[in-house]
């Protein structure tokens, strides 16, 4: 929502091959050290912390970013006491800072052209569309629930959760159950839409990108994904609260100068990251910065030409959800420790070889539920199981929409935690988890119905 980039260093082409050089070697088994257990308890407190943001009125950024930085100080004390180099601890940081960059870019310029269309009344216009077209809550929550599905296969999940929580939040401003409640069915519907897209989601992208499934081989697991997101959202449906949002003085709202031109800058800057990754080879972060680029150039024109208007697009950048993005900071790091010292690759190797690839994978997504997809699925492609198709297509399932069973499970859960913390948190999801648990099983049993040799 969960991908700090700051900006052209991290770019560097000598980070990108050391970063590879990195990613290549081998990590350790010191899982049996003391200093390691102790990495592991921090890693575990600190999630506990996570998880008690609502009661400890506790940002998730401030425990993460901590034990992140300890664990990597005690790596290097173990590391200095059994005489290892210290340029193998380096070179391994700067895969971790790469790969987290790359996320930090394209979130920083998909949440910048979100606040700015905020600021430009566009999701206020569209609340009124909406509310005029005399929408129960009810419908309005299969409404917005649909449109979540269907545009984070297209948009990507985060993204997608950053724009649908704005316009929830304005819509169901006189019921705060309504946003709850919507704003969850929000981030298990994106994760499920991004599922069966190669860029819906940075699980889907990572398998598509190592060649594991091919562009439209993902396309199978539609049915899958759509039966993860209906039957959650059906038990949901029964807690919705009756009755129509009021119009109030909404009505007269209007969109400012440039709007729907900033839109489809958006949209723009969206194509070009998918033209970016899929036929230049190029990262998607750079197309969207190519993006953001565009829009400071039209932030430019529009202070030009309307002086008497105050726009200055970096009250926007500052206005991103920060303490979003330092907690991912943070989970890079905390886990790339982890991995380091070994963890991720015992309980891969553990449960791949005990446990055959069908139990394995539906572990694989609910241990992406605790740890988060994105590590757990760069896990499972490290240690490269010997598995066909159908076993790559159900771990990209299970990947993606496992990380619906907690809040923290994924990016769309993290940001959804930073854009609606007043309504949102991990223990309004908690209390769903049976439901989103039965969509996954569910899920599941499709795939296998309907995808299995």
């Amino acid at each position: 929502m969960k991908h700090l980039r700051l900006a052209t260093a991290l770019m560097m082409g000598s980070s990108v091959t050391e970063a590879r050089e990195a990613a290549a070697h081998p990590v350790l088994d010191l899982t049996g050290h003391p200093i390691a257990l102790f990495c592991l308890g921090l890693f575990i407190i600190a999630y506990i912390l996570v998880m008690m943001e609502e009661t400890l009125e506790l940002r998730k950024s401030k425990p993460v970013l901590l034990v992140a930085a300890v664990i990597w100080v005690l790596i290097s004390v173990l590391d200095r006491g059994l005489g290892i180099p210290q340029d193998q601890v380096n070179k391994l940081l700067r895969a971790d800072l790469v790969e987290y960059a790359e996320l930090f870019l394209f979130l920083l310029v998909s949440t910048t052209y979100v606040n700015v269309l905020d600021e430009r009344n566009v999701f206020r216009v569209l609340c009124v569309w909406l509310a005029r077209r005399n929408l129960s809550y009810r419908k309005l929550f299969w409404v917005l629930g649909i449109v979540t599905f269907l545009l984070s296969t297209i948009v990507n999940n985060l993204t997608t959760v950053l724009i649908v929580s704005t316009v929830v939040m304005m819509i169901g401003r006189d019921s705060p159950r309504f946003i709850t409640l919507t704003c969850l069915v929000a981030v298990f519907a994106s994760n499920a839409g991004g599922a069966f897209s190669p860029f819906g989601d940075i699980t889907t992208l990572m398998v598509w990108q190592d060649d594991k499934v091919d562009f439209d081989q993902f396309f199978p697991l539609f049915l899958p994904s759509l039966v993860n997101f209906i039957i959650p959202a059906l038990c949901i449906f029964l807690a919705v609260p009756h009755g129509t949002p009021p119009l109030t003085d909404a009505c007269d709202v209007q969109v400012k100068r440039g709007s729907w031109f900033i839109l489809a800058l958006f949209l723009l800057s969206i194509f070009i990251a998918i033209v970016f990754e899929q036929f230049l080879e190029l990262p998607p972060y750079l197309g969207m910065m190519m993006g953001l680029s565009f829009l400071m150039f039209y932030a430019y024109r529009l202070q030009r030409r309307r002086r008497n208007e105050s726009f200055d697009l970096f009250h926007q950048v500052r206005d991103v959800e920060w303490d979003t993005l330092l907690f991912f900071f943070g989970v890079v790091f905390a886990v790339g420790g982890l991995r380091y010292l070994g963890y991720l690759s015992l309980a891969s190797e553990a449960i791949y070889e005990q446990l055959g690839p069908t139990s394995a994978n539906i572990i694989v997504g609910v241990m992406s539920a605790i740890i988060d997809n994105v590590p757990v699925m760069l896990a499972v492609l490290q240690m490269e199981p010997d598995m066909d198709l159908f076993q790559w297509q159900l771990v990209t399932l299970t990947a993606g929409v496992g990380g619906s069973l907690l809040a923290v499970g994924s990016a769309a859960g993290v940001a959804m935690l930073g854009q609606a913390r007043e309504y949102y948190t991990s223990l309004s999801h908690l209390r769903w988890a049976p439901a989103i648990l039965l969509g996954y099983i569910a899920s599941i049993a499709v795939h296998f119905w309907l995808n299995a040799p």
